[in-house]
């Protein structure tokens, strides 16, 4: 039976090992066969996949969705690509959310940075420690 060891799917794929059986047991990736001593046997297309699981999480796609995007496109004859783009778009929208939160804690962190001096002991009461033990509602 010739294929890829789970050892060389995990290097071609620039992953460890247990992330390969992680996809695995995810159904992130199919079953693979297995050789009559019980070893996975990966193919090429096995690689392709897994590259693009780690090319949708480095756009902020979680597991979940990744297995969406997987689902869609894994009809052979054609995918809807209006699906596709109302996925991209939903993330969009959540990432653009995720941002706003965020420049809202940044907003909050500098605030409070300002007020600290950064130097002397504990006894001066730290704004950002009392503002994180509740003792200051600034955030």
């Amino acid at each position: 039976m010739n294929g890829l060891k789970i050892s060389e799917i995990a290097e071609k794929s620039h992953v460890n090992i247990e992330t390969v059986r992680y996809y695995e047991k995810r159904q992130l990736i199919p079953e693979p066969p297995r050789t009559e001593a019980g070893y996975r046997i990966f193919s090429l297309e096995d690689v392709d996949r897994i590259k693009f699981i780690k090319r949708s999480q480095e756009l902020g796609f979680t597991l979940n969705e990744i297995k969406k995007l997987i689902s869609i496109t894994d009809n052979e004859t054609q995918f809807d690509s209006e699906e596709v783009f109302q996925f991209a778009t939903q993330k969009i929208n959540e990432i653009e959310a995720q941002i706003k939160d965020l420049e809202k804690i940044k907003v909050v962190l500098q605030d409070l940075s300002a007020q600290c001096a950064g130097t002397g002991s504990s006894q001066c009461g730290c704004p950002i420690i009392k503002s994180l033990t509740g003792g200051d509602n600034n955030g």
